[in-house]
């Protein structure tokens, strides 16, 4: 079953000739698929290349106009796959661009801190990013009814949303694809990176972060609880995030002296991730995180709307030292929009005096089951 992706359309609309489209998100999330749905009508015309392969990264290697003639023939477009692993390869994209007339570029890859850093330089001005994340609900809803989408809910909150989870009836099927996938391949792009030696340390460490969901992590005491320094602790996550598997929330702060700044919340792009980490698939009625475990729902999945509907936003979380708080806030377009998440939809919540009293023009509302699909899809 195929669910045509949120970006399909943006990106056939950009792959223009002497230009790179670069797609960025974590492994296992569909990307190579969707490029190559993308591509289907143009296969006679496509070269394909994987960075992974030897044979790829030595022919690149010859870094001429001739070479590359030679290598794309008489293909007009160009897909590498898994491009973080090719050396230099914002120069050899540089001079494809710049010296082979009319060819379209497209380059996928698993890690950010190595091909953004890679392509920066070297193609301003001649490429565009796309963030590709696992399926969202807005992506989901194209194909399914409402009634659906209810009925799927506790199964997204237990499973996530990786594509290959649709190949997969039962649960226990689920439960082993989402224990090979972080055994296997989350970790695979940092583990080759230098520093780095096994994926204990990370596992660790993403355990600790997955049962303190919605709550500040301390990076001083996670250190102390894995024998890590601070530094290496910070670095860990860093590189987590610029692998798509969690992202940082930091504190807003703008009027009052008590607002809590100098902590952050992390988050997963996926909860059947977390739930893999911590080894709980219980259903959604035994489960003492059933809060928490919504909280990362919705916000990875309002991320998720966000970037596919070019929504420029600051996102925070607001809390006091006295214990006031608020789990979103979003800074756009000079306003601020404040929600409180809860599973419970039978509690009502108010935003905090302190909140009303520092922002008095802001806008705020609970997101709960009941309302949560206006939140995230159109």
């Amino acid at each position: 079953m195929y669910i045509q992706r949120a970006i399909e359309k943006a990106f056939n609309k950009k792959l223009k000739p002497n230009k790179v489209l670069v797609l960025l998100g974590a492994r296992r999330i569909g990307k190579t698929s969707f490029i190559k749905k993308a591509l289907q009508n143009q296969q006679k015309d496509v070269l394909e290349l994987n960075g992974e392969d030897f044979a790829t990264q030595e022919i690149l290697k010859n870094r001429s106009v001739e070479n590359y003639k030679r290598l794309i023939g008489k293909k007009t477009i160009i897909f590498i796959d898994e491009a973080q692993n090719l050396p230099e390869i914002g120069a050899v994209l540089k001079l494809m661009v710049d010296e082979l007339k009319g060819i379209k570029i497209v380059v996928a890859g698993s890690s950010m801190f190595d091909l953004k850093n890679k392509l920066g330089e070297p193609l301003t001005g001649r490429k565009i990013t796309f963030l590709m994340y696992p399926l969202a609900q807005m992506e989901f809803s194209e194909t399914e009814t409402l009634v659906q989408t209810k009925s799927r809910l506790e199964e997204r909150l237990l499973f996530g949303s990786y594509p290959e989870l649709l190949q997969h009836k039962t649960d226990l099927e689920k439960i082993v694809y989402l224990k090979e996938l972080v055994n296997d391949y989350l970790f695979k792009d940092i583990l080759t990176f230098e520093g780095v030696k096994n994926a204990t340390k990370l596992i660790d460490l993403l355990r600790l972060i997955a049962y303190q969901i919605g709550k500040e992590v301390s990076i001083e005491e996670l250190g102390r609880q894995l024998g890590m320094s601070k530094n290496t602790v910070d670095r860990y996550l860093d590189l987590l995030s610029k692998t798509f598997v969690i992202f940082k929330l930091q504190g807003f702060n703008r009027n009052l002296r008590n607002e809590i700044t100098k902590s952050n919340k992390w988050y997963f792009y996926d909860v059947g991730v977390r739930n893999t980490l911590i080894a709980n698939f219980n259903d959604i009625k035994l489960r003492n995180d059933i809060g928490e475990l919504w909280e990362n729902y919705v916000i990875a999945e309002r991320i998720k709307y966000q970037q596919y509907k070019a929504i420029l936003t600051n996102n925070y979380f607001w809390r006091t030292h006295q214990q006031q708080e608020i789990d979103w806030i979003e800074d756009r377009n000079g306003k601020l929009f404040a929600y409180e998440i809860k599973w419970n939809t039978k509690k009502t919540v108010k935003p905090p005096n302190a909140w009303k009293e520092a922002y008095p023009g802001s806008k705020f509302e609970m997101i709960t089951p009941n309302n949560y699909l206006d939140w995230i899809c159109d």
